[in-house]
């Protein structure tokens, strides 16, 4: 069997840039060579049409992979729903259907367990399997966490995402307690973030720029919302072990218009510099862990 590591990416709100980040992360594992699989547990299937797949077009996806474990419902293994995709980086693709799944998961005792068993029979075909977790608490972003060895979490700006990293934390808690799973945020990638306390980046500093354009903007505002920045930063570097900050940058809308990732459409841009330097991150911790194994 081949050493693989799993990554969940997380947060239980939306719009932090936690399926942009999956995307990314994936295509520069792919540029260095890794075979990597993509496994998209949001039913808004936003990691699918990301990676180019329209998910109306699909007859098999992770709804039937989850729906397998239940009586009546055809077999299906993973294996059978995974397509590949123009960017080299294989899919395990999602649909509206998914959201059908979560009330026959709260049925069963092992419904935490689902994705990590289904997962079971795919890892000796690639060395990175990353899952894209919905915007929710519910029992997909559980069932990531648990099949996962490493979790990043994403967060913008806003303040309502700091409060999001604490429910989060709570949620890694009660894995721990109920299921004895060691559940743990390694990474934290700030988005839409163009460095401590700059107050045109994320959706603060959007807003701030936008007002720049149609009313004036006092600097006591713009220092306000750098030391908020600032604070927000400081935070997250207390509670994480590496924190990276993704900039704010047209090539990322662009890259998701032509269905890759960045590193396949615009590497060089700043935003892609950042991600580039995340996939060597998990490189290196994946080569470190296999050292001391």
């Amino acid at each position: 069997m081949l050493d693989i590591t799993i990554v969940a990416f997380a947060h239980h709100k939306g719009g932090t840039g936690k399926t942009t980040s999956c995307l990314n992360v994936a295509g520069y594992l792919q540029k260095d060579g890794k075979s990597v699989l993509v496994v998209d547990c949001d039913p808004q299937a936003n990691a699918t049409t990301g990676l180019g797949i329209n998910p109306e077009t699909l007859e098999l996806s992770m709804y039937d992979v989850f729906m397998n474990v239940f009586e009546g419902f055809p077999d299906t293994e993973i294996s059978d729903v995974i397509v590949p995709t123009a960017s080299g980086i294989d899919l395990a693709p999602a649909t509206l259907d998914l959201v059908g799944v979560e009330p026959y998961l709260y049925s069963i005792e092992d419904r935490a367990g689902v994705l990590k068993g289904a997962l079971a029979g795919v890892t000796d075909a690639y060395d990175f399997i990353l899952i894209d977790t919905p915007p929710s608490m519910g029992q997909f972003v559980i069932n990531g966490l648990v099949a996962a060895d490493h979790t990043i979490v994403t967060l913008d700006p806003g303040t309502f995402a700091l409060r999001g990293m604490e429910a989060l934390s709570t949620v890694f808690g009660d894995i721990r307690e109920m299921l004895g799973e060691d559940v743990a945020a390694d990474f934290a990638i700030l988005t839409r973030w163009k460095g401590s306390g700059d107050p045109v980046a994320g959706t603060g500093g959007l807003a701030l720029f936008l007002k720049r354009i149609f009313s004036p903007v006092s600097s006591a505002e713009e220092e306000k919302e750098r030391e908020r920045l600032k604070a927000f930063e400081s935070e997250v570097r207390k509670a994480f072990k590496q924190v990276f900050t993704v900039p704010y940058s047209p090539a990322i809308y662009e890259t998701q218009q032509q269905g890759l990732p960045i590193s396949h459409y615009a590497p060089e841009s700043d935003a892609g510099r950042e991600y580039r330097a995340i996939a060597t991150a998990l490189l290196a911790r994946d080569e470190n862990h296999d050292e001391d194994v």
